[in-house]
């Protein structure tokens, strides 16, 4: 009884674990460019008690949690000041304050202090030098399918534009160890440096990308976890049962 009602509570505990992660994605699922977090299956080991030949088994988790890289849906909002990437890859950002650079697929810009292009979440949008992208006041600006940022400015010469920027964007290999860091904000799993922008994504203008949260698939797994919860419950108590049912055979007459 002692291994059952162990077992149990370990998985009750890894099931908390998952009904977290399945929240922390429904309550992200209206972030533009948010990437679904997936749930940490972890590995089985046996722990062996000393001087005894029985052990338990117990699940444990396989270090951070990893990310869908599946795209969002993509709206056609017209905005010029909407961005996305069209299918793989990432943009470079800068948390507010500062900190390490970070990767992300959430392109709703808008101008933040001093003319830096920020993205809803104020990030700084870095450009090819890793430096954040300073926008002179414009009437018109054109995004193209490699990031080049030009703007028409405000009282220049007729038909005047400037080139203030290319976005970086880079877009890793599979093989590649991307989790989210503490912060939210996507990085390499090791904590080495990111790697360098290579250009390779095609950034569409006019088009904001969603969450790639399923909140369908969501909530049928909010329910089977909690059928789960319930049936291990359950064993604790079956348990409990069986144990007090030994305990009064064993109990003297009178």
């Amino acid at each position: 009884m002692d291994r059952l009602v162990h077992t149990a509570l370990n998985s009750l505990a890894n099931l908390r674990d998952t009904r977290i992660v399945s929240a922390q994605n429904l309550a992200n699922q209206a972030v533009p460019g948010f990437r679904r977090d997936l749930q940490n299956e972890g590995s089985a080991h046996f722990l062996q008690m000393l001087q005894a030949e029985s052990g338990r088994a117990f699940q444990l988790e396989r270090g951070p949690h990893g990310f869908s890289r599946a795209p969002g849906p993509m709206d056609q909002t017209g905005d010029p000041m909407d961005l996305a990437i069209a299918d793989r890859g990432f943009f470079y950002i800068l948390p507010p304050g500062g900190g390490e650079p970070a990767l992300t697929r959430r392109g709703d810009l808008q101008m933040g202090p001093g003319g830096t292009l920020v993205n809803g979440a104020g990030e700084a949008m870095l450009g090819a030098n890793l430096q954040p992208i300073v926008v002179p006041p414009f009437t018109e600006i054109v995004v193209d399918d490699l990031g080049q940022v030009v703007v028409t400015p405000q009282g220049g010469a007729p038909g005047e534009r400037v080139q203030v920027g290319v976005l970086a964007t880079v877009d890793p290999d599979d093989a590649m160890d991307l989790r989210k860091s503490l912060d939210g904000r996507i990085r390499m799993a090791d904590g080495s440096d990111l790697p360098p922008p290579d250009q390779h994504p095609r950034v569409l203008q006019g088009i904001r990308e969603g969450s790639n949260v399923n909140a369908t698939a969501e909530l049928i797994d909010s329910i089977e976890l909690q059928r789960t919860f319930e049936l291990n419950l359950r064993m604790i108590q079956t348990a409990r049962e069986v144990d007090e049912a030994g305990s009064a055979l064993l109990r003297l007459p009178g």
